[in-house]
Parts: structure tokens; sequence; C-alpha cells
């Protein structure tokens, strides 16, 4: 009588327990869960913060293909010491005193050509020159207009890859984006399934608890007449025991998987959540083709395989380059004058004129030009091998994506009707106990397949969803509203 009274006392604290936990709970959807780690996970901030990075790169590089306007200048330049200086008649070096103050000032427009690789600067300078000591004067010099361009010939032309490889960088950006934030949301899935398995275990563990107690009960008043024998009833308490200590290390994990979610959503504190998915599931079946297009077009793998090739022949453009001969074109033209005041520095200015050849050529190099060519044309190889192995991949990990989504949903739904099943025979092998015409065994077993079921349902239930999510992150496409995912970029980098 005395086990009967503690075991009912463990009981009525056990699920007492269970209620008092149940009461602060927070019932949240899968679509809640997700839409909260998107917009306040640690994940998803990372990834905003990486496309910014991202963006104001981009912007950068496309300032640096815009005219820029600069002022330029040098203020209160002083200068006192010993200069050497050569005699022009004797060719002797004498040491004469300098005392004088440069200021000067300019004004400059310049800009890249993507096409050539060539730079233009019109440009327009003062400067003034005071000699201080025992003769002072001034000296101004004016550039009113001058226009100066440098153009490479047979050179690597840096604009013009950069024209090719930082769109496509930008773009590639985006797609990361949309790609970390499906991230977030696969592994918000993952806890929040996570932790209704752990639930689920623990409302196993108390059922079982519970209803194992009241068939020892049971089993103990049949003792007496013979119709259950000792090692049955033991069986049952020894069942029951596992139930309590199950119950327990089951509320751990639900702590535990509790607290990995609410991290993952970026809350604050500790919250009490309880998952509330629905039960019905889309019925979407994916086809591999469209699939394989979308994932194509939409996903970071083909510009990042586009990408790594342009930065390979980059590399041979630019060996190649290096190589042979390299020569400059510069040229100057515009005005200039001299005076020793302000407008004698802009009456009638001279026309000046400077155009410039400079180039190198190579004579022998114990052939360490060809040899970086062919180093970089080995690596072309090698990008082009490595991406062909990477698409056929690609190709086989969608398929296999595919496979997985499209027979889970009927997993589900078998493994639905299963715990359906398992449930119901349970009960009914319990009231066979109850009438005595079920053993122990009997129980157990219906106890263990009831319990396997359950778990198989949720189970399949977070992989159907993890499979819709994969397939989602590989193609940046929402299959059940029909369209490309995307985002207000411009509005996110305000």
């Amino acid at each position: 009588m005395n086990r009967r009274i503690i075991q009912r006392f463990l009981l009525a604290g056990l699920l007492l327990t269970g209620l008092q936990a149940h009461a602060q709970e927070t019932r949240m959807t899968l679509d809640e869960a997700v839409a909260i780690a998107r917009a306040r996970s640690v994940p998803a901030l990372e990834a905003r913060s990486a496309f910014i990075s991202s963006y104001w790169a981009y912007r950068s590089y496309r300032a640096s293909m815009l005219p820029s306007l600069s002022i330029y200048g040098d203020l209160g330049q002083f200068n006192r010491n010993l200069t050497r200086l050569q005699n022009y008649n004797t060719g002797e070096y004498v040491y004469t005193r300098t005392n004088n103050m440069t200021n000067s000032m300019g004004l400059a427009i310049s800009q890249n050509i993507a096409l050539t690789g060539g730079t233009v600067r019109l440009f327009s300078d003062l400067s003034r020159i005071d000699q201080f000591g025992d003769n002072p004067y001034s000296t101004w010099y004016s550039q009113p207009l001058t226009l100066y361009y440098s153009q490479p010939i047979f050179s690597y032309n840096q604009f013009k890859w950069n024209r090719l490889i930082e769109p496509k960088q930008y773009e590639k950006a985006k797609r990361i984006y949309l790609e970390a934030m499906e991230d977030v949301t696969v592994n918000t899935v993952k806890y929040y399934f996570a932790l209704m398995m752990a639930r689920k275990n623990y409302d196993i563990a108390r059922s079982n608890y519970e209803n194992t107690s009241r068939m020892h009960e049971i089993a103990e008043q049949r003792l007496a007449t013979g119709s259950v024998t000792r090692d049955e009833c033991l069986q049952l308490e020894l069942r029951m025991l596992s139930d309590s200590i199950a119950i327990n290390e089951n509320e751990t994990a639900v702590r535990e998987a509790m607290m990995a979610l609410s991290s993952q959503l970026g809350l604050d504190g500790p919250e009490t959540l309880e998952p509330a998915s629905s039960a019905d599931l889309p019925a979407i079946t994916m086809d591999y083709d469209m699939v394989m297009d979308k994932a194509w077009n939409n996903s970071s793998f083909s510009l990042d395989n586009d990408i790594k090739l342009l930065d390979a022949k980059s590399a041979i453009a630019k060996a190649k380059a290096n190589r042979g001969i390299t020569m400059a074109l510069n040229a100057t033209f515009g005005l200039s004058q001299t005076g020793t005041g302000f407008r004698d520095a802009f009456s009638s200015p001279l026309d000046q004129e400077v155009v410039g050849l400079t180039f190198t050529i190579p004579i022998f190099d114990w052939g360490m030009g060809k040899g970086r060519v062919k180093e970089a044309e080995a690596h072309e190889e090698a990008v082009k091998a490595q991406i062909t192995q990477a698409e056929n991949d690609y190709r086989r990990s969608v398929f296999s994506a595919v496979g997985q989504f499209n027979k889970q949903r009927g997993q589900c739904i078998v493994s639905e009707r299963a715990a359906r099943i398992a449930q119901e025979r349970y009960s009914l092998t319990m009231d066979k106990f109850r009438a005595g015409s079920a053993s122990v065994t009997d129980l157990n077993t219906a106890q263990s397949e009831n319990d396997a079921a359950a778990v198989k349902y949720i189970t399949d239930l977070s992989n159907f969803w993890n499979y819709y999510y994969a397939l989602r992150k590989l193609t940046l496409y929402d299959f059940l509203e029909g369209h490309d995912i995307d985002v207000d970029f411009e509005n996110m980098t305000e």
C-alpha cells in the first residue's frame, strides 16, 4: 500500500510540473519562427552586413569609372637650406643658400577609359614662388588649361577585366545574401523540429508513465488471483521507473532545445516556446528540369564559376602582356605662362605640347615570361576541369534533393496513419490487459510501437520541410507562391 501511495504521489508531481510548464508556453508556428529568425537572428544580421560591404565595394568600382574632380596644391612650403648646384660653364659644384616659399593650387578632372585602359586628365593650376633674402622677388607660373593623356600599348587592361568581373561579383553578392537568408530558414526549421521532437518525447514519457502506473496497479491486483506472474508485475514496475527517468531526461532536452531555438531566433531572453506546426502539407511535386533551370539561373553557383573562369583568363592576359613589349604613349597639350605679377602669369599664354613614347622590350629573361604564361594557362585548364566536376556534382545533388522531396509527402501521410494506428492499438491492448486477455509482453510491445510511430511521424514531418527549404536555397524560388525570391536591395543599403 505504501508503495502505491508513493507511486501516485510521484505521478501527480510529474504531471503537475508538466501542466505548470504548459501553462506558461507561447505557441509559435513554423512560419512565425522563420519570420522572426530572418528579421532578428545573428546570422541574418551578419548576412546583411556582408552584403552591404559588397554593395559599397561595387559602388567604389562604379565610381572609379566616372569622372573625378579634385583640388590639389601645396601651401606654405618653406625651404631654407643649402642646395648643391653645378656651374654650367666650368662643371664645378657649389652650394648656394636657398630661402623661399612655394604655394600652389590646382583643379583637375580625371577619367579612366575602360575601352583602351588609358587615363585622361584635364587640369588648371597656379603656383607662386617667393624668394627671400638680400634680393627678394616673386614669380608666378600658370597653366590655365592643360590636357594630359596616358595610353598603355600592348599592356594589361585592368579596366576591361574589372568591367567584366565586378558586375558579376555584385550580382553574386546579392545571391549569396539570399542564400544566407535561406540558410537561416533551414537552420530555424532544424531547431524548430528539434524542439518539437523533444516535446513529443517528453509528452510520450509522461503519458507512458501515467499509463504504466495504472497498468501496474491492475497487475498487482491480478497478482493475487494468479492471472499475472510476479515476473510480469516486475516488468511493469521496471518500465514505470524507466519512464520516470525518461521524463526528467526529456524535460532537460526540451529546455536545451528551447534555448537553441530562442538563440536562433535572436530573442533577448529565455522564452518558453511550443511548436504549433500544422499537419497539413502543401501538395507540391517538383519537376527536375524546372528546379535545375531555376537553380542554374538564380543561385550563386553558376555566377561563381563564371567569375573563376574570368579570373583565370584575366591572369593569362596579364601574363602575356607582361611577357612581351610594353609601351605607353603620354601626351600633354595646354597653355602656360610665367611672370613676376599675377596678371603677367595669364598674359599671352604660350602653347605647350609634350608627347612621348616609353617602351620596354625584353631581350632575354631566361624563359620567365613564358613560364608565367604557361602557369596561367595550366591554371585555366584546372579551373575548367574543376567547374565541369562541380557542375556534375551540382546536378546530382539537385536530382537527389528533388527525389527526396517528392517522396517525402507520401512518407508523411503513411507515417501519420501509422502513428494513429499504433495509438489505437496501444489503447486496445491496455483495454485487453485490464480485461485479462493481454500479457505484459503484449502491452510493452504495443507501447514501444506507439512511441516509435509517433517519433517517426515527427521525423518525417521535419524531413519534409528540411527538403523543401533546401530546394528553396538551391533555386532561390518560392514554390508555394510561385515566384523568385528577391528583396529590395537598394532599400536595404539606405
